[in-house]
């Protein structure tokens, strides 16, 4: 189930009789259930909005799941020094490029 670009586990709980959801793929937890699948799909949804409603409440930027595809425009030259670089490195583009992100973004 999908919903504003979110996706959603769902797993019945036997004992209470609900369908239980979790939000998937963002490191925010976003939990929700209903005892049918209409009612669980309306009460994804209206977690979803409250989550989004929330973060701007708070200026916060809502988690989203991403797709690990990024497109970027940069200069020629910085484009062919990086296909060198990844090339004497002995990796393709892609590797080279998401080393890099992880040692920019590791905290």
């Amino acid at each position: 189930m999908e919903y504003k670009g979110y996706k959603v586990s769902m797993e019945f709980d036997a004992e209470d009789k609900i369908i239980v959801g979790r939000v998937l793929d963002i490191d925010d937890i976003i939990v929700f259930h209903g005892e049918s699948v209409t009612q669980f799909e309306k009460s994804f949804h209206k977690s979803i909005d409250s989550y989004i409603k929330d973060c701007e409440k708070l200026n916060q930027i809502p988690d989203r799941p991403v797709s690990g595809r990024l497109m970027l425009r940069i200069e020629p030259k910085v484009h062919a020094a990086a296909i060198k670089k990844a090339a004497k490195s002995g990796v393709s583009l892609n590797k080279w490029a998401e080393g890099i992100f992880k040692a920019a973004t590791a905290h």
